[in-house]
């Protein structure tokens, strides 16, 4: 077995005395906003795709970020986006795009990443769609060209910055839930693949693609695992996509349980959907619902509901917001904060980004890998009797 975390940690851990049992009240001021820049920059956004027009150009609007323009190959689509947003410029190459501002959305296909970030200017600041690229050899000269540009990157690996995950973060920060010991994800919903054509000509899609953020999730919440078992699959209703169901298990040493279990193709009705994560400490428990997954794109609302260990049961902690498009006003406004210095830590930063990545390419591994055989049997080799 792949070595967990450190073992001197863990047991002093275990000797500490446990967190008091706060009451329902303490769970009310969870923070669930990344605060806003106080001075920001004018975005420059190259990719004008479904993901720009329903998430990030909602989210920046109500928080008022100003987009001086937009940059896309297919012209008449930057035209349509800049026209539905009341965008001032459509920039008619990329680059006239990078020449016209200093902080750069880039929501483009994880093909076409590493060429836009080789030519951005020399210390200006991106946020990159995810995933980092193709897989992690793409990711590794992405994150090696940011570093020799000297260019301020962090990738939108948004659900961390979703209202229910910030104040799930928090909780565990402040010592409510005690020590995690069982995460677990389970996704079982109908995606609409159709909506994103190019997904077909990707060699990795499911993980890459989707479940790449809860892998992300559980990283900011337990930190990297010693390692990982993984199967992705076909569904016989999209196989020309290369996968779009998984299963996972992280190894974070022996009393920690953490796995993800996703089907997209569920067609049977709402009633036993699911879209959850579910989080147990030694001192209470979290579950909450990403309600994007469920009749997607519209979607139903997010919720989180904490337990703790003092006997007054569950508690519905109210959200102020929605993972989409709520979550995305966090990343712009922690690249944006960080690079002005009023943010120390870039939570989504190139280099975090790159483990990530690192565990998703870890799950390729391991499902080309295969099962473990079972043993023959030895009765079933003896030829019949005559």
């Amino acid at each position: 077995m792949a070595p967990g975390p450190d073992d001197t940690q863990r047991s002093e851990e275990r000797t500490s005395p446990p967190p008091a049992t706060p009451s329902k009240s303490e769970l009310s001021p969870l923070p669930q906003r990344w605060p806003r820049p106080t001075a920001p920059r004018p975005i420059v956004l190259i990719g004008a795709g479904g993901i720009v027009n329903d998430a990030h150009l909602p989210a920046y609007r109500a928080i008022e970020l100003e987009v001086c323009g937009v940059y896309d190959p297919d012209l008449e689509r930057a035209r349509e986006t800049a026209e539905r947003w009341a965008l001032p410029r459509v920039f008619h190459s990329l680059e006239e795009a990078t020449s016209a501002g200093t902080i750069f959305d880039v929501a483009v296909p994880p093909g076409a990443v590493f060429e836009v970030v080789s030519r951005l200017p020399e210390e200006s600041a991106c946020l990159i769609q995810k995933p980092l690229g193709l897989d992690l050899a793409d990711a590794t000269r992405i994150r090696r060209t940011c570093h020799e540009r000297g260019l301020h990157a962090a990738v939108n690996f948004q659900l961390r910055f979703s209202p229910m995950m910030l104040a799930l973060r928090a909780a565990r920060d402040r010592g409510l839930l005690g020590r995690l010991v069982e995460l677990e994800v389970r996704v079982n919903c109908r995606m609409p693949w159709h909506l994103w054509p190019f997904m077909k000509t990707l060699d990795h899609m499911e993980l890459a693609m989707h479940s790449i953020h809860y892998l992300d999730s559980i990283r900011g919440l337990l930190g990297d695992p010693g390692g990982v078992w993984a199967q992705t699959v076909k569904h016989p209703e999209a196989m020309d996509l290369d996968s779009s169901r998984s299963s996972a298990i992280l190894d974070y040493g022996e009393d920690v349980r953490c796995c993800l279990t996703v089907n997209h193709h569920h067609h049977h009705g709402e009633r036993f959907e699911e879209s959850s994560m579910r989080v147990e400490g030694t001192g209470g428990a979290a579950v909450v619902t990403m309600g994007v997954n469920l009749d997607y794109p519209r979607g139903r609302p997010d919720t989180l509901d904490i337990a703790l260990e003092n006997g007054e049961g569950w508690v519905r902690v109210p959200l102020e917001g929605d993972w989409f498009p709520d979550a995305f006003r966090g990343p712009m406004s922690n690249l944006q904060r960080f690079v002005a210095g009023e943010d120390e830590l870039l939570l989504s930063g190139i280099d975090d980004a790159w483990r990530t990545m690192a565990l998703v390419e870890a799950c390729y591994d391991s499902s080309r890998g295969g099962a473990t055989p079972l043993a023959a049997d030895p009765l079933a080799q003896k030829p019949p009797r005559s």
